[in-house]
């Protein structure tokens, strides 16, 4: 497979203390790597399966860019715009985000995977797939040959998304969803648990169902 950015090859910062944060830390340990800590907004958790809590976000400034990684350890519940305002926020300062595969992921090798991306357990990854920056790709998804996952999206538990399909930037496809083959995501769509998407969607569409209808079409800031 081909990586547009570094794997981990660095001592990792974890931004978040969430469930989410948890996946991202058993995930870290199981690929061997090291861990700093983790920040988050207040002290409430002092440890996460013993890596430790290491400050508010601004602890982060202390290390030098060049010298570690971070991984976002929030997640996303319909919007991927906290995900994305976290990853732009540190490459504008010039920190770098891991990419983050975890050893039980089948991906072909001729798959692209970009910087920021989560590869989470049990996934697979077909051949021509590209996975832009920042992605989740969640526990047990499958995505199927020469389809494109564009940035912030997040690919939830579960989910299938069959050959040549695009997900637009900053997309939600629910847990166990199905995108057949050819079909295009609008960016900023979100996808219900469980639908089944056998037409194009358009961008900030919400849809649900089976087959997938809108239920409502929303801006997001």
């Amino acid at each position: 497979m081909k990586f547009l950015a570094n794997k981990i090859n660095q001592p990792i910062v974890v931004i978040g203390a969430g469930g989410h944060a948890k996946v991202v830390i058993s995930t870290l340990q199981a690929c061997g790597s090291a861990i700093l800590g983790f920040t988050n907004t207040s002290s409430e958790i002092s440890s996460i399966l013993g890596v430790p809590f290491i400050g508010s976000d601004q602890k982060i400034e202390e290390y030098n860019p060049k010298e570690i990684l971070l991984a976002i350890g929030i997640g996303s519940i319909k919007s991927n715009n906290n995900r994305k305002r976290i990853f732009e926020l540190w490459k504008n300062k010039n920190y770098s985000f891991a990419i983050i595969i975890h050893p039980s992921a089948i991906i072909d090798n001729n798959s692209e995977i970009s910087e920021g991306a989560q590869i989470l357990m049990g996934t697979t990854i077909q051949t021509g797939v590209k996975i832009k920056e920042n992605c989740i790709i969640n526990t047990k998804s499958s995505i199927d040959h020469d389809s494109i996952i564009h940035s912030h999206s997040h690919i939830s538990p579960g989910a299938t998304i069959c050959g040549n399909v695009i997900i637009g930037t900053s997309c939600h496809i629910g847990a166990s969803a199905t995108i057949i083959q050819n079909i295009q995501i609008g960016e900023q769509s979100t996808i219900g648990a469980g639908a089944v998407v056998i037409k194009h969607a358009e961008k900030n569409g919400i849809l649900a169902g089976v087959p997938a209808k809108y239920i409502s079409n929303i801006f997001r800031e």
